[in-house]
């Protein structure tokens, strides 16, 4: 009665994939999980201004695959690939693992993705806008972007006040207790001169049918056309072109 539980871990295995992808035996288990969560800590930390939404680690044999997830993925790769390769330098020697890899994916729709509207939230505290406005805008862009419903909610010393208390909005519709829902949960921190004012937000992108996964936002690589396919409209168009004219003469 009244308890909550995470909304992403409430669904991991229904509609949610896994953001560990490995087996092991019984003595390494615990070791592997404190090293992702490690390794998520200091990616975070590293490049919190690229915007990561979130980094997945994959393990296979003694070789992790590290991507991470970013809104700005231009900050992260760096010049000629440089912040990758300082990056993958960086994790290793905190891992003390040499076959490390990392790959960089763009973020599809940054509204939308409820840890990026957090961080955007918490970054505006953080420069004194008043939390009723940040929330407000914030809500009001995710849900231009398509979305059926936001639900925003901060704590902490709000305005300055002496005592610390808890405000929420929301918009639209947010079914937190139905598997289907495709519902993505962010949280944020700002760090104000009163305290810490922490920031979460629910984003609701629709219900999914048997067997259907969440949408994961992530930017596809779109498939070049060949010089074959890239010629074809414009030899349609010469033809076009030549039989007109011989209509007309």
């Amino acid at each position: 009665m009244g308890q909550k539980t995470h909304p992403t871990g409430f669904r991991i295995g229904i509609i949610e994939p896994w953001v560990s992808t490995w087996f092991a035996k019984k003595k390494q288990y615990a070791a592997n999980i404190a090293e992702d969560a490690k390794i998520r800590r200091f990616v975070k930390k590293k490049l919190y201004t690229a915007g990561v939404s979130r980094v997945l680690v994959a393990r296979k044999a003694q070789n992790i695959n590290i991507t991470v997830v970013t809104a700005k993925p231009g900050i992260v790769v760096g010049r000629g690939g440089q912040g990758i390769d300082e990056l993958r330098a960086a994790v290793q020697n905190l891992i003390n693992n040499k076959n490390v890899t990392i790959d960089v994916v763009e973020v599809a729709r940054i509204d939308v993705d409820a840890q990026l509207v957090a961080e955007n939230i918490a970054l505006q505290l953080e420069k004194r806008i008043a939390f009723r406005r940040a929330m407000k805008q914030a809500m009001q862009r995710t849900m231009r972007a398509g979305v059926q419903g936001i639900k925003v909610m901060v704590s902490g010393r709000l305005g300055g006040a002496e005592i610390a208390r808890s405000e929420w909005a929301k918009e639209g519709r947010i079914p937190l207790q139905t598997l289907r829902a495709d519902v993505q949960y962010g949280f944020a921190e700002a760090d104000t001169v009163m305290g810490k004012i922490g920031v979460k937000v629910w984003v609701f992108k629709g219900d999914l049918m048997p067997g259907e996964k969440a949408d994961q936002n992530i930017k596809t690589k779109k498939p070049q056309n060949n010089k074959e396919g890239a010629g074809r409209p414009l030899n349609r168009r010469k033809r076009s072109d030549d039989n007109a004219s011989e209509a007309e003469a």
